[in-house]
């Protein structure tokens, strides 16, 4: 698809103020070049010649703001992604994990649900699946319904048991799912122990106490600012000597927060010192 540069810098602060002044929504301090590719992405997607017709309909037709928020987020993900990350939950965090009487686990920036599910997968191998809650939450409703419904393309499916066996997984992967046509529907037991919900990371408080905390691949479209006011959200939910995972290219190094936490090795999954 062609680069366009139909939004100028200027104008994309005017119109994430619009966003935030009459929706709430506030993308002030996600990354701005990442804004910037996907606010003219929208414009050639959408035919929208200019800054002033994309303004309008934004600021003119709330029906238009679904369209927009899944536009500006970034919703790529898979079951088992990086599944050596899996299997370290596996084998060491979760296990450890299970001393407790309740395992609460937030996924946040859930997307459409891939994650989740991986999770309450290997809790269900490890046999803690029954003292477990998983909270899956996204700031985009769209995702989040799609997620509580199970539902994955059957394509992908081949993929996901590959990174499952990678990760360590001891059963036939296709027994998680039944196959329609051109979907995989995964089991309603996978997902009686998991609550979705919105939430947005950016002006949403704390709402639990937790074990562990998975946020991937979420953090790398915000500025440094706004990292370290998802650091101290996370900080703040996380229970000590538990444990706080991001995705590949995210850190706690140089972080307001790196005193706090001890990196586990050759994962990037931090615990919380005591």
């Amino acid at each position: 698809m062609m680069e366009l540069d139909i939004i100028k810098d200027d104008e994309m602060d005017l119109l994430l103020e619009d966003v935030s002044t009459i929706y709430g929504y506030d993308f002030t301090q996600y990354s701005k070049a990442s804004l910037k590719r996907r606010l003219n992405r929208i414009c050639l997607i959408d035919k929208l010649a200019s800054f002033a017709e994309l303004r309008y309909q934004v600021v003119n037709d709330p029906s238009y703001l679904q369209r927009f928020v899944e536009e500006i987020t970034v919703n790529v993900t898979e079951m088992f992604r990086d599944p050596y990350f899996y299997k370290k939950l596996r084998e060491d965090i979760l296990p450890k994990l299970g001393t407790y009487p309740f395992i609460r686990i937030w996924v946040a920036g859930c997307s459409t649900g891939e994650e989740a599910y991986s999770i309450a997968v290997l809790l269900q191998e490890i046999n803690l699946y029954h003292k477990s809650l998983i909270y899956a939450t996204d700031i985009n409703p769209t995702v989040i319904e799609k997620a509580s419904k199970g539902i994955f393309p059957l394509s992908k499916m081949k993929q996901y048991s590959e990174n499952y066996i990678h990760a360590g997984g001891t059963q036939d992967f296709s027994s998680y799912y039944v196959a329609m046509y051109d979907i995989a529907k995964f089991h309603e037991s996978l997902s009686k122990r998991i609550l979705f919900s919105t939430h947005n990371l950016v002006s949403d408080s704390s709402f639990n106490e937790f074990q562990l905390i998975l946020c991937r691949n979420v953090l790398i479209y915000f500025d440094k600012d706004l990292q370290n006011k998802v650091f101290r959200l996370f900080d703040n939910s996380l229970q000590n000597l538990c444990y706080l995972a991001l995705g590949d290219k995210e850190t706690l190094r140089f972080s307001s927060l790196e005193s706090r936490y001890r990196q586990v090795k050759d994962q990037k999954i931090w615990q919380k010192l005591n």
